[in-house]
């Protein structure tokens, strides 16, 4: 990652943000968020609302390099990322192929199966599975989600008898992929990635049942503790495994990881956040704060990506 010390060397700045996906209104927080960062910094930045001209304003824009606040589908999946590939137009964050894995719940899981890190048991549903049995195998209660949402949309804890069907259903709406995944209930925990750097790890306490869209982006009653509160090698077991989930799907630049802890304090991969938010209530500016890091400098540490090094 190189050093920058001059704003000009950036030149021309794309803030993406918006898009089309479920998460189009943290995305605009997110990327509204970054903007300012950027404009407080000198760097000649511009916000862009994405919409399906998106490539179109990018050229038309001459700008020099584009810092990604777009969240979900379309922003955070490889399709944006292969796009600003084509046109030589430097990006935050990770490529292609791992914005893609990344972005898919199902296949990220496999891929870290296959280089031996722990993740939750887990199920691909259908509308011909059998609801009963994957409750009798996994458990309950046990989560349903979408293989390729983020912001826990259309995520449903199942805890009676019989609730799979619908948690299906309602996931569903969101992604023809479905999981269905073993609760494991130790704790959740993140743990952000900058360069190649693991932040310290932030314990999220939700007042809501679990960690949903409303406890994420809304409420002020959920806890976050960072420092996190464990023993410092547990905490630094976490971030090596953080850094190897990342570089087993090919992430770069920045983003997050997610656990979950089990009742022996073993910690499971659960997803990666290759454009995780920065909001106000964001966990990434968090961690940032604890390791010395204001905002609107990580803002600009995640822009030196861009230029390589």
């Amino acid at each position: 990652m190189a050093a920058v010390c001059d704003a000009k060397d950036f030149g021309k700045v794309a803030v993406l943000m918006g898009g089309w996906s479920a998460e189009r209104e943290i995305s605009l927080k997110s990327g509204q968020a970054v903007l300012a960062a950027l404009l407080r910094h000198g760097v000649d930045a511009h916000g862009v609302d994405a919409g399906r001209d998106v490539l179109q304003v990018l050229a038309r824009g001459g700008f020099a390099r584009a810092f990604i606040a777009w969240h979900g589908r379309g922003g955070e999946d490889g399709e944006l990322q292969g796009a600003l590939d084509l046109m030589q137009l430097p990006y935050t964050g990770s490529g292609v192929l791992a914005s893609a894995i990344g972005m898919d719940k199902w296949r990220s899981k496999m891929v870290w199966q296959a280089a031996g890190l722990p993740v939750p048991e887990f199920e691909l549903l259908s509308a011909q599975s059998d609801f009963y049995a994957v409750e009798q195998r996994l458990g309950l209660p046990l989560f349903v989600k979408p293989a390729n949402e983020g912001s826990s949309i259309g995520v449903s804890k199942v805890s009676a008898a019989g609730g799979v069907r619908a948690a299906y259903a309602a996931a569903a709406q969101y992604d023809s992929l479905v999981l269905a995944e073993r609760y494991i209930g130790g704790g959740e925990y993140t743990v952000a990635i900058l360069g190649e750097q693991a932040l310290p790890a932030v314990r999220i306490v939700p007042a809501t049942e679990f960690y949903d869209y409303e406890a994420k982006y809304f409420r002020d009653d959920t806890r976050y503790l960072c420092p996190c509160g464990l023993p410092q090698a547990q905490e630094q077991r976490m971030q090596q495994l953080a850094l190897r989930a990342f570089t087993v799907l090919g992430c770069r630049g920045w983003g997050r990881v997610d656990f979950l802890l089990d009742a022996d304090g073993a910690p499971f991969v659960l997803e990666v956040n290759t454009v995780p938010g920065m909001t106000d209530h964001s966990l990434v500016p968090m961690a940032a704060r604890t390791a010395g890091i204001e905002f609107d400098d990580l803002v600009w540490r995640i822009l030196e990506g861009t230029l390589g090094g």
